[in-house]
């Protein structure tokens, strides 16, 4: 896989694709669709010079191509199939009148882009803040999340992960749906409003990471079924039907699209990472698989500037993460460690439902484990999984290869009302859960409004129609009748079809000035600004030991030996002595009494200390 090349002055960014819509040197665009079911295909250019139908030329393996000089930028298109069905390109860069719409040819090289001198942050800064484009501001674009991006900086947040932007149907979606993969959806904005929002977030020292799936299509508005056939495999099945194909015949060219969708994000956006959705749902037995081969084709760029990948993975893979940094190889920089928030959420909560049921009996001891190892299930059997072993040995891991948690678009959207944990958590042990995440070796993460302890619901939402909207409906609501919790409740569960489901979920900028936000915001601030000072210059750290009981946590971390980090909290009713470490120098303490040999925490107490050493 090469990489296109640099455009003179590097202020102007195009990655070069074999398919789609590409704009040609000599003037006009070559369009190509790999459509192997298809004997012949049509290309429908809507209006212009060149409106009407042009037989393509059918090329060897499934290719179909044709070059029109009389097409340039904003040429709306379309391909004809031999039974008349008229689809969209599958690479299409901007589909302004949803997926089933016409695409329009783009020239990437349009933008301008002011942050030449970029060349990212290290991944031991990263304070991740993830969000949904449309829900963060009333009007839900690109243009007005940029207009907010100082306020996350001032904050101390150094990493922005964006929900999936794919164009996906409807105007209302999480993102997970998305079936025109290199397309921004159209309710954000056009291409170009995404690389401002690109190119101001790097003005302000912030990273971009994108969400990106490559496990499946949504239910609407794919039409490959309809002429390549090849791009799936039935052998292997997921819960959204047949797998993409990544390792049967015709998965070169599937692959193939699902490496320059990486690498288009990485240069063309000039994202400064990926995380890559559910990569435990993806099928691939090849000897280097999908998620292998993004990290090897992306490595010229991780070379050239940091660029970061991170996964969801809920099979605990610890041999797809890289003991040591590894810009050229095919290990990413980080997983998601649910075990983290799961075992948290239990501490927080008592919620013991589903999944929690793994972190009933020894909730704190178990978050113990995840700050010192990464996994708590590290090959364990998994109550929840029939008593199935999950995960690999972790602590091999340095600390910054785990991203962790309180809240995410997941555990607060796929319950019943949206619930965040302020309506389920009493506020002054959320308080000692956010001193142990954010001043904690891992890389911390926070959900859209968390830094204000904001009480809006985030809903599951979307915008289907017709049958599918019923069963989308339905099915959730079969759903929540089987959990005990939400059994009474479930038919009163909202639509997620509903234009007042995605409404609930924007965010209440008015709520940052309320008296408990606004101390929950200077808190926020607070922890990451003695994050910056006192824990960056530490980081990575190797495994730690965790010396923690049933309501008392206890962690501690060295280098060489030498005691560095210490972090104790105490979430039982009673309070609870401990013997304090030699030397240590309190970064952080609240409910705590302190003096030379001994620390007391109260009830929710928590201290954080920097050991007596530190190394040079």
């Amino acid at each position: 896989m090469v990489i296109a090349a640099r455009i003179p002055h590097a202020t102007r960014r195009k990655h070069s694709m074999p398919f789609g819509a590409e704009l040609v040197d000599d003037g006009g665009t070559r369009f190509r669709l790999w459509a192997p079911d298809a004997a012949h295909v049509g290309l429908r250019i809507e209006v212009g010079p060149a409106a009407g139908t042009h037989p393509m030329d059918r090329l060897v393996d499934g290719w179909h191509e044709l070059t029109l000089a009389q097409a340039g930028a904003g040429t709306r298109y379309r391909y004809v199939l031999p039974d008349g069905l008229v689809v969209p390109d599958p690479a299409s860069r901007w589909n302004p009148d949803d997926v089933a719409g016409p695409s329009v040819v783009v020239d990437p090289a349009s933008y301008a882009w002011r942050d030449t001198g970029w060349r990212g942050r290290p991944w031991r800064e990263a304070v991740v803040y993830e969000l949904h484009v449309g829900c963060y501001t009333p009007d839900g674009t690109f243009e007005a999340a940029a207009a907010r991006l100082a306020e996350l900086a001032a904050l101390g947040i150094t990493a922005i992960e964006l929900m999936p932007v794919a164009d996906f149907p409807g105007r209302r979606g999480w993102g997970y749906d998305g079936v025109l993969l290199f397309a921004p959806d159209a309710a954000y904005g056009p291409p170009d409003a995404l690389k401002a929002f690109v190119d101001r977030a790097h003005e302000l020292g912030l990273m971009v990471l994108l969400d990106v799936v490559y496990n499946h299509f949504g239910p609407e508005g794919n039409y490959l079924h309809a002429y390549a056939s090849p791009f799936f495999n039935a052998r292997h099945r997921t819960p959204w039907g047949a797998a993409i194909n990544f390792d049967a015949a015709g998965s070169a060219t599937v692959r193939d699209f699902y490496l320059h969708n990486a690498l288009m994000w990485l240069h063309e956006y000039h994202f400064d990472g990926l995380r890559l959705d559910a990569v435990h749902a993806i099928r691939d037995s090849s000897a280097t698989d999908i998620v292998g081969a993004i990290a090897l084709a992306a490595a010229p760029l991780r070379r050239e500037r940091h660029v970061h990948l991170v996964l969801e993975n809920h099979a605990n893979e610890a041999d797809r993460l890289a003991a040591t940094p590894e810009p050229q190889g095919r290990h990413v920089d980080a997983q998601w460690n649910d075990d983290f928030h799961h075992a948290a959420h239990v501490i927080l909560t008592g919620e013991r439902d589903g999944y929690y049921v793994d972190y009933a009996e020894r909730p704190v001891e178990q978050l113990g484990r995840a700050l010192a190892e990464g996994y708590v299930y590290q090959g364990e059997p998994s109550p929840f999984m029939d008593g199935r072993p999950r995960g690999q040995p972790s602590a091999r891991l340095p600390s910054t290869a785990f991203v962790a948690f309180l809240q995410n678009h997941d555990q607060i959207g796929n319950r019943a009302f949206g619930d965040r944990l302020a309506a389920s958590a009493v506020p002054q042990r959320i308080e000692a859960m956010l001193a142990c995440l954010l001043l904690g070796p891992q890389i911390p993460m926070l959900f859209m409004g968390e830094e204000y302890a904001a009480t809006t619901p985030f809903l599951y939402f979307c915008d289907f129609h017709g049958e599918l909207a019923d069963a989308v409906r339905n099915g959730r609501r079969r759903e929540f009748a089987r959990s005990a919790a939400f059994a009474d409740a479930a038919s009163q569960i909202p639509d997620p079809n509903a234009a007042s489901t995605f409404d609930a979920g924007k965010l209440n900028e008015a709520e940052r000035t309320q008296p408990a936000q606004a101390a929950r915001l200077a808190l926020v601030r607070r922890l990451l600004a003695l994050r910056r000072t006192h824990l960056w210059p530490l980081l990575p750290l190797a495994a730690g030991r965790s010396t923690s009981t049933r309501h008392v946590l206890a962690v501690d971390w060295s280098i060489d030996g030498r005691p560095v980090w210490h972090l104790r909290a105490n979430f039982g009713s009673l309070p609870q002595p401990f013997a304090r470490p030699p030397g240590a120098t309190t970064v952080h303490a609240a409910l705590a009494i302190e003096n030379r040999s001994e620390l007391t925490l109260e009830p929710d107490g928590v201290w954080i200390a920097a050991g007596m050493e530190r190394p040079q």
